[in-house]
C-alpha cells in the first residue's frame, strides 16, 4: 500500500467516525459540554484511531493483528468506563453509545481492508441509530402473530432455502425443491405485503384499499368478504362490487409480476391480454365506485385478513405447486399441449399462482411459451368466473351481475388484445 492509498483509507476511516458521530451528537445536542461519553469528535477520532491501528495490523502481519485486538480492548474498556459514569450521573441505562463507539473503531480498522464495505456498514449503523423512535413505535404495534410470521419467513428464506437441492428430483424429474420453495417464499412475501398494507393503513381508507391490498393476498377472499357485506348492506352493493373487481385487477398484475420474475418470455406473451383486461376492469370498477359513493357516503367495514404466514397455508401452497408441476410435466410428455390447457382451466378454480409458476418453469424447456401463456390465461378466466359464481351465491343476483359484467368486459378485452398480438406477430414473421 503506497502513501496515497493509505491516506485515502484513513480519510474513509475518519468519515466513518463522522457519520456515526453526527447521529450520536445530534441525539445528545442538548447535553452540556463534558456530559457526553462519546459525541461527534470522540466518534470521529475513534474511526481515525481504528484506521491507524488497522493500517499497522496490515503492515505488521500476525503481530499487528494481535496489537489491533489489544488496542480495541483498551479502547472499549475506556469507553465503557466513561459511559458508566455518564449513566450514573443521568440515572439511566443504555449500551447503544458504547456499541456505536466500538463499531466506529472497528469499521475504521476494516476500512484498511475494504473501504466500500466499511463505509456501507457505517451508513447502515447511523441509519439504524436514527430510526430509534420509529422502531420502538413499530414494536409497540407489532402483534405476536406478526412476529411469528416474520420469523417463519426468515426461517424459510435463510435456513431452509440454502440447504434444499437445486436440481430436478422425483418422478419425471419434474420437482426442483429449491425452485418450489423459492416460489413459495415469493408468493408468501407478496401476500404479506397486502397484509401489512391493511394492517398499518387502517380502516379509514375503506373499500378501495381493501380491494387493492386484498388482491395481493387473495382476490377470492376479497370477493367473498365483499359479497357478504353486499348481502348485509344492499345499499353498498356497487361499492362492494368495485372492491372485488379492483382485487381482480391486482391479481392480474400479480400474475404478470410473478411470470416476469421466473420467465420473462412468458411475461411478454401475457402482457397484452392482461394489460387490456386490467385497463377495462379498472375503468368499470371506477365507475361502480363513483356511483356507489354518490349513492352512499358511509364507510365500509374494514377487510379482515388472516395472517398469510400460517404454516399450514404455506405448506399447502407448496404441496399444491408440487402436484401441479408433476401433472403439468406428465401431461406435456404423454399427451401434448391439450391436456396442459385443461390443467390450467382446472387449476384456476382454486388458485392461479401455482399454475403460473408451473408454466413459467415448463416454458423454459418442455413447453412452448404460447401454450404456457394460454394455460395461464385460461386459469385466470376460470378463476374470474368462479368468483362471479361465488359472489352471486353469497351476495345475491345484483352483486353477481355487476361482477359478471366487469369480468365479461375484461375477458373480451383480453381476447381482443391476444388476437391483435398474435396477428401482429404472424405479420412480422411473414414479412
Amino acid at each position: 500500500m503506497d502513501t496515497f492509498e493509505f491516506i485515502q483509507r484513513l480519510a474513509v476511516a475518519l468519515a466513518i467516525g463522522l457519520i456515526i458521530g453526527i447521529e450520536r451528537g445530534w441525539k445528545q445536542r442538548e447535553e452540556q459540554e463534558g456530559e457526553r461519553a462519546a459525541g461527534l469528535r470522540t466518534l470521529a477520532l475513534a474511526g481515525l484511531l481504528g484506521g491507524v491501528w488497522g493500517g499497522l495490523a496490515r503492515a505488521l502481519g500476525d503481530w499487528g493483528v494481535v496489537a489491533l485486538g489489544f488496542a480495541f480492548a483498551v479502547f472499549t474498556a475506556g469507553i465503557v468506563v466513561f459511559r458508566l459514569r455518564e449513566l450514573e450521573h443521568a440515572k439511566s441505562y443504555g449500551a447503544t453509545t458504547a456499541v456505536a463507539a466500538m463499531l466506529a473503531f472497528s469499521l475504521g480498522a476494516f476500512a484498511m481492508v475494504d473501504m466500500v464495505a466499511a463505509a456501507a456498514a457505517a451508513v447502515a449503523t447511523a441509519t439504524l441509530l436514527a430510526l430509534k423512535t420509529m422502531l420502538h413505535a413499530w414494536l409497540k404495534r407489532l402483534t405476536w402473530e406478526e412476529l411469528r410470521a416474520g420469523l417463519v419467513l426468515l426461517a424459510m428464506t435463510v435456513i431452509l432455502l440454502p440447504i434444499l437441492p437445486n436440481r430436478e428430483v422425483g418422478p419425471l424429474g419434474a420437482i426442483n425443491p429449491h425452485e418450489i420453495w423459492l416460489m413459495t417464499i415469493t408468493i408468501a412475501a407478496m401476500s404479506f405485503a397486502g397484509y401489512v398494507a391493511i394492517r398499518f393503513a387502517g380502516s379509514e381508507r375503506g373499500v378501495v384499499l381493501s380491494g387493492l391490498a386484498g388482491g395481493l393476498v387473495s382476490s377470492t377472499v376479497v370477493t367473498l368478504t365483499m359479497a357478504k357485506l353486499a348481502h348485509d348492506h344492499p345499499e353498498r352493493q356497487r361499492l362492494c362490487a368495485s372492491a372485488s373487481l379492483l382485487s381482480s385487477t391486482v391479481m392480474a398484475v400479480r400474475v404478470l409480476v410473478v411470470a416476469s420474475v421466473f420467465n420473462f418470455a412468458l411475461a411478454r406473451w401475457l402482457l397484452p391480454p392482461l394489460a387490456a383486461a386490467v385497463f377495462v376492469q379498472f375503468l368499470f370498477s371506477g365507475m361502480l365506485l363513483r356511483w356507489g359513493l354518490d349513492a352512499d357516503k358511509a364507510m365500509l367495514q374494514p377487510l379482515e385478513l388472516k395472517n398469510p404466514f400460517d404454516l399450514g397455508v404455506v405448506l399447502g401452497f407448496g404441496a399444491l405447486l408440487t402436484v401441479v408441476m408433476v401433472l403439468a410435466k406428465a401431461l406435456t410428455l404423454w399427451t401434448g399441449t391439450t391436456s396442459v390447457l385443461a390443467l390450467g382451466a382446472a387449476s384456476g378454480i382454486a388458485d392461479v399462482d401455482a399454475i403460473t409458476l408451473s408454466m413459467a418453469r415448463l416454458a423454459r424447456a418442455d413447453l412452448s411459451v404460447e401454450t404456457a401463456a394460454l394455460a395461464v390465461l385460461l386459469a385466470l378466466a376460470v378463476n374470474s368466473v368462479s368468483k362471479v359464481v361465488l359472489g352471486t351465491m353469497t351476495g345475491g343476483r345484483a352483486f353477481g351481475a355487476m361482477l359478471g359484467a366487469g369480468t365479461a368486459l375484461a375477458v373480451a378485452a383480453a381476447l381482443g388484445a391476444l388476437w391483435l398480438a398474435a396477428s401482429w406477430l404472424q405479420a412480422s414473421q411473414g414479412s
